[in-house]
């Protein structure tokens, strides 16, 4: 196929007609992910400052493989899903607790629970978009009763965090010196897991196991590269998410491309931009402080 094919194939994909229609049958996933990504902005912060974000992978990974067994075994696929996922958060907090080393114990549970995703899919038998929507998302898999989980979940999640905001903030950016202080940080580290596994299971409903970095990690990393206060980087970090989230779904409906290709390109872009910009920032700060040396 030539290029101008492929463009114009890609043109007729999308198409406007009935589209307020099609809006009515994702009302739930729109409200659903606007939801967890206000969320995945919040706690996207702590994953960036505690360096975390191939553990949000590695969750991903074991919650598919709970998501999978759970659709396997024809029951509710967001228990499932969650169930592996905070199964996988408690055990890569306590086996790395002690040495520190997260990033070995999340290698080696990764592929583990990859494998065990695979194996069950493959023993289902069930609609292949259920085994595909695992991975990449759905945009009409979100029913009223899971709507109403996943949002009770998130609000709760963001609740918690709001709590502890201060001493998990302190324990994230010098946990030494927090524990110094009198700071539980290994209790907060335990917490947080909990709270991550939770987050990943439930935004792996709307981006699938493959991509959900794309909503709990470049968000965050993209409002690092433009701020520094503490506030601010919450905020854009919380918008930012918002955007690719719904802005995904919306962009969704008007094609037959699945909806995470749309949710990860916005939050690419985002990044791309604000990396741009940090980089721009920097640069001034340079000239004008070499402006300063030379006129003094």
């Amino acid at each position: 196929m030539t290029e101008l094919g492929l463009i114009q194939q890609i043109t007729d994909s999308f198409t406007l007609d009935g589209y307020w229609e099609l809006f009515s049958l994702v009302r739930n996933s729109v409200i659903t992910a606007a939801v967890l990504g206000l969320m995945g902005g919040v706690i996207g912060v702590f994953i960036m400052l505690r360096r975390t974000a191939l553990v949000v992978h590695g969750i991903a990974e074991i919650s598919f493989a709970g998501a999978a067994l759970a659709l396997l075994a024809g029951v509710d696929v967001v228990a499932g899903s969650a169930l592996g996922a905070v199964a996988a958060a408690l055990l890569i907090g306590v086996l790395s607790l002690k040495d520190k080393d997260v990033g070995g114990v999340t290698a080696v549970l990764m592929p583990f629970g990859l494998g065990l995703g695979i194996l069950f899919l493959s023993l289902y038998q069930g609609r292949s978009a259920n085994r595909f929507g695992l991975l990449t998302g759905q945009i009409v898999g979100v029913d009223d009763m899971q709507t109403r989980t996943l949002v009770t979940g998130a609000v709760l999640i963001t609740i918690v965090l709001v709590l502890i905001w201060r001493p998990l903030m302190f324990a994230s950016v010098d946990p030494q010196l927090a524990a110094a202080r009198g700071v539980r940080v290994g209790t907060l580290a335990i917490v947080f897991m909990i709270l991550l596994g939770v987050a990943v299971a439930m935004s792996v409903q709307v981006v699938g196991a493959l991509l959900v970095l794309s909503l709990l990690v470049v968000p965050s990393a993209a409002a690092l590269k433009v701020s520094v206060s503490p506030l601010s980087v919450v905020l854009l970090s919380m918008s930012f998410a918002l955007i690719a989230a719904v802005g995904g779904i919306m962009l969704a409906i008007t094609g037959t491309v699945p909806i995470s290709p749309y949710i990860t390109t916005i939050s690419f872009l985002i990044y791309l931009i604000c990396l741009l910009i940090g980089r721009g920032r920097r640069r001034r700060r340079r000239a004008e402080a070499a402006q300063v040396m030379t006129v003094s």
